[in-house]
C-alpha cells in the first residue's frame, strides 16, 4: 500500500463519528487507531477531531484533511483498478449516487443492461434524498451524481443536462388520455395525488400551478412515487409525474403520461455531474456513455418525440 494506514482510519472514523465503532469495522484495536490519531495531529501541529461526550466531530483542520485523505484514497483506488486493467483488459468500477426515485424507477433496467453489455466492471449505486446527492460527489465518496433540480455549485461540473417535463399520469381509459397534451385546467377539476411537499418534484409542481386563479388541494400528499402510480393505476386520482417516473408501467399499458400543453409550464431539469477536479476513468467514462445514451432513449420513448437534451460540457 502506497499510503499509512493512518488515512483509512481517520477517514472511518470521520464517516462513524466514533473510534471504536471505526475499530469494530477495520477490526482494529480502538488503543491502535487513537494512537496512529495523535502521532498525526502531533505531526500536524493542529487537532482533527473534536472530542465530544458522544463521539468526534472533525475540525477545520480536519476537514481539509480529509478532503486530502479522500483524495489520496481515491487515486488509489484507481490504481488498483489500472494495475489490474493491465491483466484484466476493460475491468473497472464506478459509483453513482442518485435520487430515490430514479433509484426505484428507470435506473434498474439500465444497471441490469449495463452490467450485461460490460461483465467485467462493477457498479454501486446508492440513492440519497435530493439534498444531499451532491455531496457524496464533492467528498469524492462517488464518482458521479445523477439528480434532479441540481445547482450549479462549485467543486462539480455538469456532464449533461436534460430537461424533463412534467405531465399528467392517468390511468388507461380516462377522457383526457385521448388527447396528445392535457390543459392543466383540466387537470386539476379531477381528483390529484401529489408528491409532498418539500419534495423537489413538489416545488415544481408549485411553480406549475401557481399561475391558476385558485388553491390546489391534493386527495393525498406522499414522497412514495409507487404509491401514486398505485392510486392512478386503480382509477381513484390522477397525478404529476416526469415521464422516468412511469416508463415502465406505460409499456406495460398500465399507465398514460399526457404532456402538458399550457405554454408556461416548466421543465423539471435532470443533471449527471462528477466532481470538478477529479478525471473519470476508462469504466467511469463508458459508463456515462452508455447513461446518457439510454436516458436520451428512454425520454424520447415516452414523450413520443425528440427529447431535448444538452451534449456534454467537460
Amino acid at each position: 500500500m502506497l499510503h499509512s494506514r493512518k488515512l483509512l482510519y481517520i477517514d472511518e472514523i470521520a464517516r462513524c463519528g466514533s473510534i471504536r465503532k471505526a475499530a469494530d469495522r477495520l477490526n482494529v484495536a480502538s488503543s491502535a487507531i487513537n494512537r496512529q490519531i495523535l502521532a498525526l495531529e502531533e505531526e500536524l501541529g493542529a487537532q482533527i477531531f473534536e472530542r465530544l461526550p458522544r463521539g468526534l466531530r472533525l475540525t477545520a483542520a480536519g476537514e481539509l484533511c480529509i478532503e486530502h485523505i479522500r483524495d489520496v484514497l481515491k487515486n488509489y483506488e484507481k490504481l488498483e483498478g489500472r494495475i489490474r486493467g493491465l491483466k484484466m483488459p476493460q475491468a473497472g468500477k464506478v459509483s453513482i449516487v442518485t435520487t430515490v426515485g430514479l433509484a426505484a424507477g428507470p435506473l434498474p433496467e439500465l444497471m441490469a443492461r449495463f452490467i450485461t453489455e460490460h461483465p467485467r466492471v462493477r457498479v454501486s449505486l446508492r440513492n440519497d434524498g435530493g439534498s444531499t446527492t451532491i455531496n457524496p460527489v464533492i467528498a469524492g465518496e462517488v464518482d458521479l451524481g445523477l439528480g434532479f433540480n441540481i445547482p450549479a455549485t462549485p467543486g462539480i461540473r455538469t456532464l449533461a443536462n436534460f430537461d424533463i417535463p412534467i405531465g399528467v399520469v392517468l390511468p388507461p381509459g380516462h377522457r383526457l388520455a385521448e388527447n396528445e397534451r392535457v390543459s392543466l385546467i383540466d387537470v386539476v377539476q379531477e381528483r390529484l395525488v401529489l408528491a409532498l411537499p418539500g419534495t423537489s418534484l413538489r416545488d415544481m409542481i408549485n411553480l406549475i400551478l401557481a399561475p391558476l386563479p385558485l388553491p390546489i388541494e391534493p386527495a393525498l400528499e406522499t414522497n412514495s412515487s409507487e404509491m401514486l402510480k398505485e392510486i392512478v393505476r386503480h382509477g381513484k386520482a390522477l397525478t404529476l409525474l416526469n415521464p422516468l417516473d412511469v416508463l415502465a408501467e406505460c409499456r406495460r399499458g398500465e399507465l398514460i403520461y399526457r404532456p402538458l400543453a399550457d405554454p408556461y409550464v416548466r421543465h423539471q431539469p435532470m443533471k449527471l455531474f462528477a466532481r470538478a477536479r477529479a478525471s473519470l476513468d476508462a469504466a467511469a467514462s463508458l459508463f456515462v456513455e452508455f447513461l446518457l445514451g439510454e436516458l436520451v432513449e428512454m425520454v424520447r420513448e415516452v414523450q413520443g418525440r425528440p427529447s431535448q437534451t444538452e451534449n456534454a460540457q467537460g
